[in-house]
């Protein structure tokens, strides 16, 4: 009944001292023995494996683990794996963890390893594989069970870096195991801090802490992650307690929850790197001349028209209104700090009349017909920034429709190529922006497993050449320049990609709770603490 009357007053704008009246906010916190979170995603599955997606892989990092973490400052630590080195230029050995049980009671070795870097390539229908982070491996050897060694075909400085992305299964439990199977619970296969109880595709996922864990144990027996992607249900899920915390507070009402007696507010400077993907293709769909017929020619296969569109976007407004400030405009795959940023590369700057110029020198001075595509659940104000977009190209001469839908829908027609022109962010973790490189702008090629995420069908042998030196550069300085090099080519020069801005992630929990804010935007139950 709260929950119901928090939603419809949010909705009709109510404030938040008015529904503190209402919900008598000063609720005591629950119990240490269950926590409730509402997130903004709905994710579709959780095999570790399925899909490389950042709403997915938080899910699952509280069921299962890779060899290498990313810590809360987005550095590389020790988790499966104790330690690893390079034995020569293409082969590096890990140690492993001794005493790890597996959620069944299973010992975890270097053949469960084995297995996890394998079942990637098996896996069928991915929108988005996690090949890319292992196609590089083209050995591996067990020392013993709790040493292994992997080969790489070229130097492979960043590998360490790629298995942050690996989740760690049991051979035994996920052998012959579909994604189905998983979803369903059927799969008790993890090492992590809590164990699958059950999955509903739609509305939550429950787990219960492990206690055979070998790492710190939760503050929670049990936890419930509900997926609420529509920010009034999250938010009024929270004001009445229904959740002890959610992630991406509502933009418009971060400053109100941080003055609420009541509520605790954290943020941290995201990873995301967020972009308009633009099609290269000979034709594209749902570009149209202003009439609104199909045109036989795409005008986005063209760097010109690529460059006028970067140019007709106000990112200041973006990130300052449409967001609420809770977003830096960025042109680098690499946020400032990463390694690999260049502070050379920056966003261009609002120029109606220097777009218009573009589109005239590129055969369409009075413009043409698109349709942008993107989710309404997943980033920041998805649904806002899209809306706001489409009215910026309008209004330089590109008459834009806006559609949008759930991330769950969006994603496979999007991988499928059948938009040809949306919106997305990349989550760059491991330290460097290989990932982003790689996945997004290399020339696909699934035996290396480059261009797993390319739904652009960009293709340039100048950035592929960049890029595959830097992922065998050894010398650290010479490997920033080539990634610094292969950014400048795709993005600067080419406009191979449309860069917006890094998003700033949000955390609001009832009083009592506590959570250690991360750049990946991941919400971690094993990281909430009672205050």
């Amino acid at each position: 009944m709260a929950f119901s009357f928090a939603l419809r007053s949010l909705k009709r704008g109510a404030s938040l001292a008015a529904l503190a009246l209402a919900f008598s906010l000063a609720a005591n916190a629950a119990s240490a023995q269950e926590l409730k979170i509402g997130l903004s995603s709905n994710p579709a599955a959780v095999d570790p494996h399925f899909f490389n997606n950042d709403a997915i892989s938080a899910l699952c990092s509280h069921i299962y683990e890779p060899l290498v973490a990313i810590d809360a400052d987005g550095k590389l630590a020790p988790a499966l794996a104790v330690s690893w080195r390079t034995i020569n230029d293409t082969t590096w050995e890990f140690k492993l963890r001794q005493g790890v049980k597996f959620h069944d009671g299973g010992d975890f070795t270097a053949d469960d390893v084995v297995f996890s870097l394998e079942r990637p390539a098996t896996i069928q229908n991915s929108p988005s594989s996690f090949t890319t982070y292992t196609k590089s491996i083209v050995a591996k050897k067990i020392v013993d069970p709790l040493t292994i060694q992997l080969t790489t075909a070229a130097p492979a400085p960043l590998l360490p870096n790629d298995l942050t992305r690996i989740f760690i299964v049991s051979r035994k439990a996920a052998e012959k195991a579909t994604t189905d199977d998983f979803n369903q619970g059927k799969v008790v296969g993890g090492t992590g801090p809590f164990k699958l109880v059950k999955y509903s595709k739609g509305e939550y996922l429950q787990v219960a802490r492990f206690d055979g864990y070998w790492g710190s144990k939760p503050a929670w027996a049990s936890v419930t992650l509900k997926f609420l992607p529509n920010d009034p249900a999250r938010m009024a899920a929270l004001l009445s307690s229904d959740v002890q915390l959610i992630e991406n507070v509502q933009a418009n009402l971060v400053a109100q929850f941080k003055a609420n007696k009541d509520l605790n507010v954290f943020e941290k400077m995201s990873n995301r790197y967020m972009f308009l993907y633009t099609d290269h293709r000979d034709t594209s769909p749902f570009v149209t001349d202003k009439a609104g017929k199909p045109l036989d020619k795409n005008p986005l296969k063209d760097a010109r028209v690529r460059e006028a569109i970067s140019k007709l976007i106000d990112r200041k407004t973006l990130t300052g209104k449409v967001l609420d400030g809770l977003g830096v405009p960025n042109a680098n795959p690499a946020p400032p700090g990463m390694f690999g940023h260049n502070p050379d590369l920056k966003p261009d700057a609002l120029d109606v009349a220097g777009a218009k110029k573009l589109l005239a020198e590129a055969g369409y001075p009075d413009g043409f017909g698109i349709t942008i595509f993107g989710p309404n659940d997943r980033f920041i104000n998805d649904e806002q920034v899209l809306q706001a977009i489409g009215q910026m190209l309008t209004r330089g001469g590109i008459a834009t429709k806006v559609q949008t839908q759930p991330m769950a829908s969006y994603v496979p027609k999007a991988a499928k190529k059948e938009l040809g022109f949306g919106l997305l962010g990349w989550g760059v973790g491991g330290g460097e922006p290989s990932s982003p490189l790689r996945g997004l702008l290399a020339t696909t090629d699934k035996d290396k497993g480059l261009g797993t995420s390319n739904w652009s069908s960009y293709s340039s042998a100048k950035f592929d050449a960049a890029l595959i030196e830097a992922l065998s550069t050894i010398d650290d300085r010479k490997r920033e320049k080539l990634f610094q090099d292969a950014a400048d080519i795709a993005i600067r020069q080419d406009h191979a990609i449309i860069p917006l801005y890094n998003q700033v992630a949000t955390w609001a929990a009832r009083k009592g709770y506590r959570y250690t804010p991360r750049p990946d935007e991941a919400t971690l139950a094993q990281f909430v603490r009672p205050e």
